[in-house]
């Protein structure tokens, strides 16, 4: 990371204080990365983000009063929101899934190691989504509950004519996102390169409006239904 630019502000939203401690001591140890604030519920977290103006915040998704979703949704709605990666577990699917509808970047779960939590707040600090495959395919099954018929068929058409835009190559590559493969599990089945890949996929940013691969896949999912 460059040496010049300012350390990555960054701030723990948590309900549980260990949690909040551990977070701490990996992050602040990091020369590029710093905690400017905590908070261990939604209301203070919107109280901070406005002091502090970080440009990541960790979310927990379950807390006590205003949990992490009605937080991130309130956040993301605000001019210059900062990037939101939510802190979760598998049982709280349901939630996390609202948040990325919501825009955030993504998701990593709470026994994650050090490094990879590490590399995650860099990632998302640099506006880059981060979704464990495996995670991924456990959200986007728990967007396949029970829909009315004439709320199946109204997001699945819409969901066709948006993927329509696409090439062949940009279909195939969005397909793949959604079986929860990473990019060089795309360049292999696809027999292209890694860079193709990336290409492929920052022009399914573009031209379906969406902020993560999970909304990508949530998409393909919502047409293949």
């Amino acid at each position: 990371m460059d040496s010049e630019r300012e350390p990555v502000r960054v701030v723990i939203v948590d309900d549980e204080q260990l949690v909040r401690m551990a977070l701490r001591l990996v992050i602040d140890g990091e020369p590029d990365l710093t905690i400017v604030a905590e908070a261990a519920d939604g209301d203070t977290a919107l109280t901070v983000v406005d002091e502090q103006r970080p440009d990541v915040v960790l979310m927990d998704v379950r807390m006590p009063g205003r949990d992490g979703l009605s937080t991130t949704r309130e956040l993301l709605a605000r001019a210059s929101p900062p990037r939101v990666l939510m802190l979760t577990t598998f049982d709280s699917d349901d939630l996390v899934l609202g948040a990325l509808r919501a825009g955030a970047l993504g998701f990593v779960l709470k026994d994650t190691p050090p490094s990879r939590i590490i590399d995650a707040v860099r990632t998302v600090a640099d506006g880059n989504p981060v979704l464990s495959p495996a995670a991924t395919a456990r959200v986007i099954a728990a967007a396949t509950g029970p829909q009315s018929s004439a709320v199946r068929d109204s997001s699945r058409e819409a969901a066709r004519r948006q993927l329509a835009t696409l090439s062949e190559r940009e279909l195939d590559t969005a397909r793949a996102i959604a079986d929860g493969l990473g990019n060089p599990e795309i360049a292999e089945r696809l027999r292209i390169s890694v860079a193709t890949v990336k290409a492929h996929t920052s022009n399914l940013f573009a031209k379906l409006a969406a902020e993560n691969r999970v909304q990508i896949a949530l998409l393909v999912r919502d047409a293949e239904d």
